[in-house]
């Protein structure tokens, strides 16, 4: 039976990848050689830019709306929706009115999505930018400090707003709840 050595050493210009010296030969460690290839992998499908709007500087007048109609107006321009292909779940009462579950889904290929509130002195609640690999089935948790009704707003890729709408009652405690 013949001996073999085995040397563990750690290449000092990468310090997180285990190498092992086997007869002359350097072999990865497998569990690095996995992470660091499903790592760049992962790196491989991310889409080479990635844009943000912060809608907050560009339409500012979105967020200082009191009104659901003039914050959709001062976000879309227009007020001419369709009430088809957003689906929006909601509680019918609300116990605590600082974390009220909100679940909406469109199958509508989407610009934009966005979230609207008449229950507090602001309407508007979020502003999603969507392409055309976004998932869009989302689940949120906002606060109204009294009942009220939740729009849920999509701009789809024809220019065309489509729209849901939930009235639900928030039981006492409001946002202090």
């Amino acid at each position: 039976m013949g001996f073999c050595s085995y040397t563990v050493q750690i290449d000092e210009r990468f310090p997180f990848i285990l190498q092992s010296k086997i007869k002359g030969i350097n072999i990865m460690d497998r569990r690095n050689f996995l992470s660091l290839t499903l790592g760049s992998l992962a790196l491989a499908v991310i889409p080479a830019s990635v844009k943000a709007e912060d809608y907050r500087k560009i339409k500012p007048t979105v967020w200082t709306a009191h009104t659901v109609d003039d914050a959709i107006k001062n976000m879309y321009g227009t007020l001419d929706m369709k009430e088809d292909g957003v689906k929006l779940k909601t509680p019918k009462v609300a116990a605590n009115g600082g974390a009220i579950p909100v679940d909406f889904s469109t199958k509508i290929p989407a610009k934009t999505v966005s979230v609207f509130q008449d229950a507090n002195p602001e309407a508007a609640v979020l502003v999603y930018d969507v392409n055309k690999y976004d998932m869009t089935d989302y689940s949120i948790k906002i606060k109204m400090g009294k009942s009220g009704t939740i729009t849920v707003v999509v701009e789809g890729q024809d220019g065309k707003l489509y729209v849901a709408r939930k009235t639900l009652e928030v039981a006492l405690g409001g946002c202090e709840g």
